[in-house]
């Protein structure tokens, strides 16, 4: 309509581009645009040699538990896949049989073989991970039935992970009253108007304190960050106010130590995280993100044993930093073990990731015996060394020959296409609840899909067939 009038009157094509579509009109275009994209999904489906599942269970704004389902695949020609395969609505129970009925039934949908299923990763919740009863067990006896010699690799949202980890810091004691303090501020109106008025009239750096949530993987860290930045104005405005009493702790040198430490492996942990989120991400350069990080904290424990605090710049402004060095290697070396306990599920497949990321330089011995003939082969071919160095890593092994490395191809296939974390599905809860929420809650489960499929999509549909197809609808309004 709007390219007629363009043709037409282009004077008034800005009346007819303000022309809102009615309800049902928006609908029905929403419905056919993610009918489009399933049929190209079905398409790409049926070249996947192998593909990994990630899944995420959430509570929509009415209560009803919406379990999402991605799929990553990997064709012949090594090209990626990652799209949403299905949110599935659980109205009743969500218990490990409940979501295996869910996930068993969009697989079959789908035509996917269990026996190309090659990963699953979760958040790591006991209905999702029951040794005996949970999702993970009845999928990977699923798939045995069916090819007795294919090993699912099951992985917890290496996101997840990294973030469970800080708790073994053991920084209650400072983060509560902090939470207390932006609390005290932010969630009184007349407490927050004031202090904003307050920061203007000082000249701080900041406009405004930031407020903590748990589900944000990056809060806690940010919070901690900008009340310590605010640390003085803070001060100044609660003995202001004549509330100074209410928080001893701003004067109390030794948690303000504590404090400073705190905010500077936050800080450290949020660069990481950072590192870690993103889609279409290989998990071997996830993973190796993680082994960095626990490097770095030996590092850090190392050298504040030493009490040189070159990596904690907060921490150094403290003179009574010395005097918490012992308990400082402590939590470093604490948070080392737990990074080490929980990536355990990568650690058992970290030699297969190095040897699909750096094959040129992995020992041939120390290989499976089916890839050290290949590896051989390929050390010793200087095209393709070169090919290595110039193209991206699937496009590297889709160029290398089917024949000479059957085995070789197989085994990137399969670490290519796994999840390392279940990103992909937070970002759809997202989208979730900006379009499911309190005031448009009447939205209906099927429409919900669909949005989030449009939403999270990289397929194109094909516009010029579904304008065409909406135009011989002709449907009343």
């Amino acid at each position: 309509m709007v390219e007629t009038s363009e043709l037409l009157c282009p004077e008034s094509k800005g009346k007819f581009e303000k022309i809102s579509l009615s309800r049902r009109t928006v609908t029905r275009r929403v419905e056919l645009i993610d009918e489009d994209i399933v049929r190209e999904l079905n398409k790409k489906v049926e070249s996947f040699k192998l593909y990994s599942l990630a899944l995420d269970e959430s509570n929509d704004i009415k209560d009803t538990a919406q379990l999402l389902i991605f799929i990553r695949g990997i064709n012949d020609s090594f090209e990626i896949t990652e799209e949403l395969l299905s949110m599935e609505s659980l109205k009743g129970k969500t218990r490990g049989e409940d979501l295996y009925e869910q996930v068993s039934a969009v697989i079959e949908r789908m035509k996917l073989p269990w026996s190309k299923l090659a990963n699953v990763t979760t958040d790591g919740s006991p209905n999702l991970t029951g040794k005996n009863v949970g999702l993970l067990k009845r999928i990977q006896d699923k798939v045995k039935e069916e090819n007795p010699d294919q090993d699912v690799i099951f992985l917890h949202c290496i996101i997840h992970q990294e973030s469970l980890c800080k708790s073994v810091l053991q920084l209650n004691h400072v983060v509560d009253p902090v939470v207390k303090l932006v609390n005290f501020i932010r969630a009184r109106g007349l407490n927050h108007r004031q202090f904003i008025t307050f920061l203007e009239e000082t000249d701080a750096d900041h406009q405004d304190l930031l407020y903590h949530s748990r589900v944000r993987w990056l809060s806690l860290g940010k919070v901690c960050q900008r009340v310590w930045e605010l640390k003085e104005e803070i001060r100044s405005f609660l003995e202001q106010m004549g509330k100074s009493d209410e928080f001893p702790e701003l004067s109390d040198t030794d948690w303000l130590c504590d404090f400073a430490f705190a905010v500077d492996i936050l800080s450290h942990m949020n660069e990481l995280n950072v590192k870690l989120q993103g889609k279409d991400q290989f998990v071997h350069d996830m993973y190796t993100n993680v082994r960095a990080f626990k490097s770095k904290l030996i590092l850090f424990s190392r050298q504040m044993a030493n009490k040189s605090f070159a990596h904690f710049p907060t921490l150094a402004m403290q003179k009574e930093a010395t005097r918490n060095v012992k308990k400082y290697c402590t939590s470093l070396d604490d948070m080392h073990r737990e990074f080490c306990r929980r990536f355990s599920d990568f650690e058992k497949i970290d030699k297969s990731l190095q040897l699909v990321s750096c094959p040129l330089s992995q020992d041939p011995e120390t290989a499976p015996h089916e890839l050290q003939l290949e590896l051989i082969d390929l050390q010793s071919d200087s095209v393709s060394q070169e090919k290595f160095k110039s193209l991206k890593l699937n496009d590297f092994y889709a160029s290398l020959n089917e024949a000479t490395f059957p085995n070789l191809r197989r085994t990137a296939q399969k670490m290519l296409a796994l999840f390392g974390s279940t990103y992909v599905c937070e970002q759809a809860f997202s989208v979730m609840n900006i379009n499911k929420a309190r005031h448009r809650s009447r939205l209906t489960d099927q429409h919900l899909r669909s949005i989030l499929r449009i939403a999270t999509t990289k397929l194109t549909p094909d516009f010029d067939a579904l304008a065409k197809k909406g135009d011989q609808q002709h449907c009343s309004h």
